[in-house]
């Protein structure tokens, strides 16, 4: 490849990644400021723990089977226009629950004290699980064009990169939804719906105008032609060559994903990660307030700090070091860092109320190293499955991820309203990181890539029927 084609390859793999970024960061604007808002919807609707961990358990068990979903289509149609699409009508859904209690005007949503009804307890929790849906069309454009832009033995470190893009939407939307809960008062929960939904409209336009579905749709070679002296592209050819049609991306996905252990070995591994992420996330703010005796605006703050510096921190470092000295074997990297999590989730959990120092230091430490694993299983599944299907093996860890809400949501609601309270929270989630250490020790040994596997199936394919791809 000459100088030119280089010099352009690597400006569109940046664009790709920084628009991914920040586009990304977008949908968290639209999906955890439920959590930061959990508190004042208490207060101010009289919605109970156990309604609100039904709404966080269902909305992740929708966006699991969203993610498996759009994860096929995104192997196989546009990926610029699914994210576009997803972000435009997740604003929408927001919107739609910042003026649900206006409704009261055509059916009774509130009752005679201002509290919640029924009615609304129902239209927003269908509003909720609508969400859902529409947020798992963000995830798998995101993992299958970062696939086929970035080379495998450099994805652990730029997919970390932009992994980030989580914890800066969730770190900034919880900031943002803190600030306007401390100056605006509880009763002012419906601008952490409606300010954010107005910032992801923005961010839609980012994404369309800003990302391209392959690098053949730009002139560019596919990232396994990179050392390859064949010239430039033609533009939109390769792109159609390249992905499996029919009957054979069936194939290729059945041995590639539904096929491999390793996915599943992945997935299951997934699903405890999210459990110990999500207490953090979607708890983090109740739990800081009412059982180590924060005030929300610190408490939102420690959470947001938390995403921000402890998960982005903590997701390029483990990145680094994956592609740096452990041969790209990322999930090597998964394992050391749940142990330290889990490690220092229990230091949170046994830490006394009043001493914030130690409580935010350790609450930061753990999102540092949950957040290598929820990064990095998401790239080792990229690279078993390949280009070719990396979305499709991703929705398979996002139905596993988005499972843990069960837990998370609706079990830890319930369990934070019993005698145990918080502390069976933790002791359930500590669980949870034992069992999801010991599942990824299991694949220790593993090759860091499965593109030698994937070019045998290849050959199988094409030896079998030359006309199917």
């Amino acid at each position: 490849m000459d100088q030119a084609t280089r010099k352009k390859y690597v400006y569109w793999e940046w664009r790709t990644i920084i628009v991914l970024m920040i586009g990304y960061a977008f949908f968290y604007f639209v999906r955890k400021n439920f959590s930061i808002a959990i508190p004042a919807m208490e207060s101010t609707l009289g919605f109970s723990k156990t309604e609100l961990g039904i709404f966080l358990t269902l909305n992740g068990i929708i966006y699991g089977l969203s993610r498996f979903v759009n994860g096929i289509l995104a192997d196989r149609f546009s990926r610029r226009k699914l994210m576009t699409t997803g972000l435009v009508l997740s604003s929408i859904v927001n919107f739609a629950i910042c003026f649900s209690p206006k409704m009261n005007g055509f059916v009774n949503v509130l009752d005679t004290q201002g509290k919640a009804t029924m009615t609304l307890v129902y239209i927003i929790g269908s509003l909720w699980l609508m969400n859902g849906y529409f947020q798992g069309m963000g995830v798998p454009p995101c993992q299958s064009l970062l696939a086929r832009w970035i080379k495998p033995s450099e994805l652990a470190t730029k997919q970390s990169i932009w992994n980030a893009s989580h914890s800066i939407g969730a770190g900034l939307v919880a900031f943002l939804c803190s600030f306007l809960l401390k100056h605006f008062g509880y009763s002012a929960w419906q601008l952490c719906f409606a300010i954010p939904g107005a910032i992801a409209l923005v961010g839609s336009l980012v994404i369309f105008f800003g990302i391209k579905d392959s690098p053949s749709s730009v002139g560019l070679p596919e990232i396994e032609d990179l050392d390859k002296k064949s010239g430039v592209a033609v533009p939109g050819k390769e792109h159609e060559d390249d992905d499996l049609k029919g009957a054979a991306f069936k194939k290729f996905v059945g041995k590639l994903v539904f096929g491999n252990p390793y996915i599943w070995i992945l997935a299951v591994s997934n699903l405890c990660i999210y459990v110990i992420r999500f207490t953090l996330l979607d708890w983090g703010t109740s739990f800081l307030t009412q059982f180590k005796g924060m005030n929300i605006g610190l408490a939102g703050s420690v959470v947001g700090a938390s995403e921000i510096v402890g998960g982005i921190a903590g997701m390029l470092v483990a990145g680094w070091i994956t592609d740096r000295f452990l041969k790209s074997k990322a999930h090597r990297t998964c394992l050391i860092s749940t142990i330290a999590a889990t490690l220092c989730f229990v230091v949170v959990w046994k830490m006394p109320a009043g001493n914030n120092f130690m409580i935010i230091l350790f609450f930061i430490l753990t999102s540092f190293f949950i957040y290598s694993p929820q990064a990095l299983l998401g790239t080792c599944a990229s690279q078993q499955a390949t280009k070719r299907a990396a979305a499709t093996a991703n929705g398979i860890l996002g139905i596993f991820g988005y499972a843990s809400t069960s837990v998370s949501g609706m079990l830890f609601g319930f369990l934070a309203s019993t005698k145990m309270g918080w502390d069976a929270v933790f002791l359930v989630a500590v669980c949870f990181g034992i069992v999801g250490s010991l599942v990824i020790a299991v694949m220790w040994n593993a090759p860091a890539d499965g593109y030698a596997k994937a070019e045998k199936v290849l050959a199988e394919i094409k030896s079998e029927s030359p006309d199917l791809q």
